[in-house]
């Protein structure tokens, strides 16, 4: 296996793990989730990811690389206390069902296969942005770090495409430390364990939470990630990664995660020819992807803490040259 291959995975889960989780966390607090619940949820999505990935990846012989459903968890935390945690469960195990149900339907796989070629690359473009607009904005407020590793990044790429990335990461780790680590993280890596909740079904909450989270995790989430792959030269197998991954949403949300779905922006990293030349074998990508999760699910809320002391700023110049 290259090691393009392998930097490609780990790097999608870096910045998948580390540039929204956040947002879980406060997701599980404007659901008044504790401690506890908040590392179940984290755990039971990086579960997911593995699983998901890896099964579809393997399957189907393409990159199909998961990820849980940022802008659904946007929604969520706009709740702000006003549902709670039980009845927050039964709206994602319904938002998770009708993602099992719309697989059952050809018309979804019919649009995804209708997508114009330059709709699709014109989609990819809105998604790789992000990136390269995330690094001007760190830029500014902590250019003794960005700068350099942007530099860094242009030479490495010189003597080695496929390794440059691992040596700005390598480098910015480095300079981390020397600019100051955030010392007062917590950094113990503890065993995480799954809390089962008894989930409650409010109707109100099912139309008002369940069915605005199915509508932006298809459109926010899993439309671009079709557009995405097939913006990469693949026919995405549309209604076995609705069925896997609503199966998924359903299995964990008891657990708490509020959505598992097909990837954009971190499948975008394991989908070109940097990951490798053969697009063949850019499959592989998603079982070390997998790893990559597992080892964040065994340590759930330490996972959290240790992607939390990194600088903001390395994992979006990481993201950004990736």
């Amino acid at each position: 296996m290259r090691a393009s291959v392998i930097l490609s995975a780990l790097v999608a889960a870096m910045v998948g793990f580390g540039g929204t989780v956040a947002l879980i966390v406060a997701a599980a607090q404007a659901t008044g989730a504790d401690a506890g619940q908040t590392s179940s949820w984290v755990t039971a999505l990086c579960l997911s990811m593995a699983a998901t990935s890896a099964y579809l990846s393997v399957k189907h012989r393409i990159p199909i690389i998961t990820a849980w459903s940022t802008p659904g968890a946007a929604l969520i935390a706009d709740t702000a206390g006003t549902i709670g945690f039980e009845a927050a469960i039964g709206a994602f195990l319904f938002a998770g069902l009708l993602v099992l149900v719309t697989a059952a339907f050809n018309p979804v796989g019919v649009l995804v296969d209708r997508i114009p070629a330059s709709i699709a690359a014109a989609m990819l473009a809105g998604v790789l942005i992000r990136f390269a607009t995330a690094i001007f904005e760190h830029a500014e407020t902590t250019p003794a770090l960005v700068l350099p590793l942007v530099g860094i990044f242009l030479l490495a790429r010189l003597a080695s495409p496929a390794g440059a990335v691992l040596v700005v990461l390598a480098a910015g780790l480095a300079m981390t430390f020397g600019l100051g680590w955030d010392e007062e993280a917590a950094l113990d890596l503890d065993f995480a364990t799954l809390q089962f909740i008894v989930p409650s079904f409010d109707p109100a909450v099912l139309l008002g939470l369940g069915v605005p989270l199915y509508l932006v995790t298809m459109a926010s989430q899993n439309l671009p990630g079709f557009a995405v792959l097939r913006a990469a030269g693949y026919t995405p197998p549309t209604r076995s990664i609705l069925a896997v991954t609503g199966l998924a949403s359903i299995l964990t949300a008891p657990f708490g995660a509020h959505a598992s779905n097909l990837a954009a922006i971190t499948a975008s990293i394991c989908t070109g020819p940097d990951t490798h030349p053969d697009p063949e074998k850019r499959w592989l990508t998603g079982p070390v992807y997998a790893v990559a999760y597992l080892f964040l699910a065994a340590f759930g809320a330490s996972s959290v803490a240790l992607i939390a002391a990194m600088p903001a700023a390395l994992v979006a110049t990481v993201a950004g040259v990736a």
